[in-house]
Parts: C-alpha cells; structure tokens; sequence
C-alpha cells in the first residue's frame, strides 16, 4: 500500500510559507497603512474561512478516502454558535441588558429563550463552536463506521444529514432564526464590528487560525496516524488485515475534520455580517469538493489556493455574469478533472517536465 513521504515537499513548503507571509503579514500591513480597504480585507477574510473548510473537506476526502458532502453543516453550525453570541451584543460599549428589547423585536420574539442565556459569555460560545458540532460529528461517524458505510453511500449520507438539519433545525422556526438566521451584528467583545481594528483583527485570527490548522495536518500526516491515515485510504481491507482499528482512525479524523470547519465557520459570521440555513445547502458541500479538485486533493497548499481562487472567481463572475457562474462552476470541475487531475499544485511541476522534453535550440 502506498504511504505518505515523511517529510513534505521543499516547495510546498516554500509556497505556504510565502503564502502565510503575505496572508499574515503583508495584507494587514497595507490595510494599517491605508492602501487596503477594510472591504477588500474583510472579503479576504471570508476566503481564509472558506479556505478552512475546504481544508476540513481534503483532509477526509484527500488524505483518507472519505468524500463528505455535509462539511457545510459543520461550517454553519460554528457560524451560528458564534453568531448567538453577536446577536447577544448591545450597546455602545457591547453591554449585556435583560430582556434585550432590540434583539427580540429583531427575531419576533416575546422573550429570550432559556438556552440563549449563556451565550452572553464568549468564553462559552467559543466553547460551544468546539463542543457541539465535535459531538455531532463524533455521532454520526460513530454510527456511520461501525455499520461500515463507506464510498458513494457515505457521501449520499452525509449529505442527506446536512438537508435533514437545514430543514429540521434551521428552516423551521425553532428559535434558530428561521429562514433569515442571523444578521444586524454589531459588537464582538465590546468593540465595534465596522472599526477597522476590528475588521484587521477578524483577518488576522481567520489567517491565523487557517496556518494553525495547516501546520496540524502537515504534523499529522508525518506520523505513524498519517501513514494509516493514507493507508485507508488506499486500501482499507488491507489495514483491517492488518490489525488496526479503521474505524477509529476514520472517527478522530471525521471530528477534527469537522471541528476545523466549525471555527472557520465562527470565524465567518462576523466578518460576513450574516448567518443562515443558506450556507449549509448541498451545493456549498459541493463547491468546497471543487475547491480542493482544482486546488490539489491529497496537499496542504491545495485547498487553500482552490478556494481562494474559486471564491475570487465566483466575486468577479457574479457581479459580470450572474447568470453563467454555476456553468463555470461546473466547467471549472470538469477541465480540473481531465486536463489537470493533480489541480493548481501540480502546474510547476508539469510545467518543469513540459520544458525539459522541449528539444534545445
């Protein structure tokens, strides 16, 4: 069976390098100094974030064999944990009031329901944006592996879960916000949301957070768990053989897969200014699986450059074609699949094999 080398590629490890320098360092620095608007960088925030689940996305799909098309519900559900906590902020300097008359003019309601008392705390939301979709994934990939559900009928049943809550918990008017979610935020931490310190600090823990979790997966796959990791995924009928449990190296990934995509998620919410049910349709599962196709499955600077490129794309598209973005979309797919399988990543080497077979001059 085929195993992961041991130490990751001298130029990908340049490129995210150079990358995470100009992410973490050069984008801010221009925003400080005004040669950046603080829409142009709260834009690249959101990409950071989605770049976050397509990571999550290529770390069950590309690094173990498991296409998941509900990681969009992870990704919702750490917006809306985290979006609780906003709605909660009132106030010019983000003071907590009980009853929050605004808030619940807002939502329809008479009253705050009991379970968004304790979302006042952001210690505890953040908390939350951990805990609870952790649980989520650690229960249906309980379900899901011990019953041996794998290939095409993992991937159908993920994304029939993510539908089911979109439509049982978020839809429906269930104190989530309904088909409107959440919106109207204004304060995180006693600071306003459209200061742009805090548009600047939003970026840089989206950059951070994103590198963070880049520099787990690069640890985690020169391990002993990577090699069984990828050695699954190649064959996992071999490493039952074996003697190691699948099932539970396919459960801890499928949490830490889901957790990743929580806090990108968390932190979207407040840099987009809204969260709903819209965000965890089967379509964003799928656009995120075409992140990580065109970036480079199976890499670590591949899903960032996919869904940084994709998204950039889709901010150009939808304003100049509106109507042709789902056809590129789906044209993008198609060309990354038979004419470049290996996705953005592999453009330097391809590039470096198609000009030493060019005869010299």
């Amino acid at each position: 069976m085929n195993t992961p080398a041991r130490q990751v590629p001298r130029l990908e490890t340049i490129l995210l390098l150079a990358l995470g320098v100009a992410l973490v360092v050069v984008l801010p620095l221009l925003h400080a100094a005004g040669l950046l608007s603080s829409f142009t960088l709260g834009v690249w925030g959101k990409y950071l974030c989605y770049a976050m689940l397509a990571l999550s996305v290529d770390l069950l799909w590309g690094h173990t064999g498991l296409l998941s098309l509900g990681q969009a519900l992870f990704f919702t559900l750490g917006g809306y944990l985290h979006g609780m906590y906003l709605m909660r902020m009132i106030g010019e300097l983000g003071q907590y009031r009980k009853p929050i008359p605004d808030f619940l003019v807002f939502l329809g309601w008479e009253r705050l329901p009991a379970f968004w008392e304790p979302f006042a705390s952001f210690p505890f939301a953040v908390a939350m944006v951990f805990l609870i979709p952790g649980l989520v994934a650690f229960g249906f990939g309980y379900l899901a592996f011990r019953s041996r559900v794998k290939g095409v009928y993992f991937s159908i049943l993920t994304q029939a879960l993510t539908y089911a809550a979109s439509i049982m918990f978020f839809r429906n008017n269930l104190l989530l916000g309904g088909n409107n979610g959440f919106t109207d935020f204004k304060f995180i931490l006693g600071h306003r949301l459209d200061d742009p310190t805090t548009t600047r600090a939003l970026y840089l823990a989206s950059a951070v957070a994103l590198f963070l979790a880049v520099a787990f997966c690069r640890w985690l796959r020169g391990t002993k768990f990577g090699l069984v990791q990828h050695a699954i995924r190649d064959g996992e009928n071999r490493v039952l053989f074996s003697g190691y449990a699948a099932v539970h190296f396919k459960l801890f990934v499928f949490v830490v897969a889901a957790l990743i995509a929580a806090v990108g998620g968390a932190l979207y919410t407040p840099q987009v200014g809204i969260i709903n049910p819209g965000e965890m349709q089967p379509e964003k599962s799928l656009e995120a699986v075409v992140w990580v196709a065109l970036g480079g499955r199976g890499t670590l600077l591949g899903p960032v450059l996919g869904a940084v490129s994709v998204n950039a794309l889709k901010s150009w598209a939808t304003r100049a074609y509106p109507d042709l973005w789902l056809i590129l979309l789906g044209g993008i797919f198609v060309l990354a699949v038979l004419f470049l399988p290996g996705g953005l990543v592999s453009l330097p080497a391809r590039l470096r094999a198609l000009f030493s077979r060019r005869p010299p001059s």
